[in-house]
């Protein structure tokens, strides 16, 4: 029996060109279903925007793929983060990311619920997401992929098994 994503309420913010002004975004609720409701999502999380692997390696290897991914019958391809929405914004623009929609998980409800919330205190960050990916068919998780060493103040960050080319190689062999 497969299980299923958990069930929370993402707080993003949108672009609404009719508010005008240096800053035409406003606040949008996004849940669980309408994520994952009716789609392919391949998800990847990871500890934080503008950390090292996270933006050398990890998101820009998902948006070089994405092609690869989309042949494959992915609709989606997420990346969540326990940062908040101004943060996920300025470094999706950073990165110049155009595929990969940039989940905020802010309050990391849903990687409490997913049981990858761990304290990263030993280096300032707090409670941050463990890294991992995992490929989801209508809100039933089909494949996860953990990195190994999940524990509080880990002193490493593996970065072996939640990688884009483990995914797609998974994906190619399903």
């Amino acid at each position: 029996m497969r299980s299923k994503v958990p069930n929370v309420v993402f707080k993003t913010r949108v672009r609404n060109d009719a508010l005008g002004g240096d800053n035409p975004f406003e606040w949008k609720d996004l849940s669980s279903d309408e994520l994952f409701g009716g789609k392919n999502v391949v998800v990847f999380s990871l500890p934080g925007a503008f950390t090292p692997t996270c933006s050398t390696s990890h998101l820009p290897r998902f948006e070089e793929l994405y092609d690869d991914f989309k042949a494959l019958g992915v609709d989606e391809i997420v990346c969540i983060s326990v940062n908040d929405a101004f943060v996920m914004y300025q470094w999706g623009l950073s990165q110049g990311a155009k595929n990969v929609f940039l989940l905020p998980d802010g309050n990391g409800e849903f990687s409490r619920k997913m049981g990858m919330l761990v304290d990263k205190s030993n280096l300032g960050f707090g409670y941050r997401s463990w890294r991992y990916s995992m490929y989801v068919e209508n809100g039933d998780i089909q494949k996860l992929f953990i990195e190994d060493d999940y524990s509080d103040n880990c002193p490493t960050d593996p970065f072996e098994v939640s990688d884009a080319d483990t995914m797609l190689n998974y994906l190619k062999n399903k």
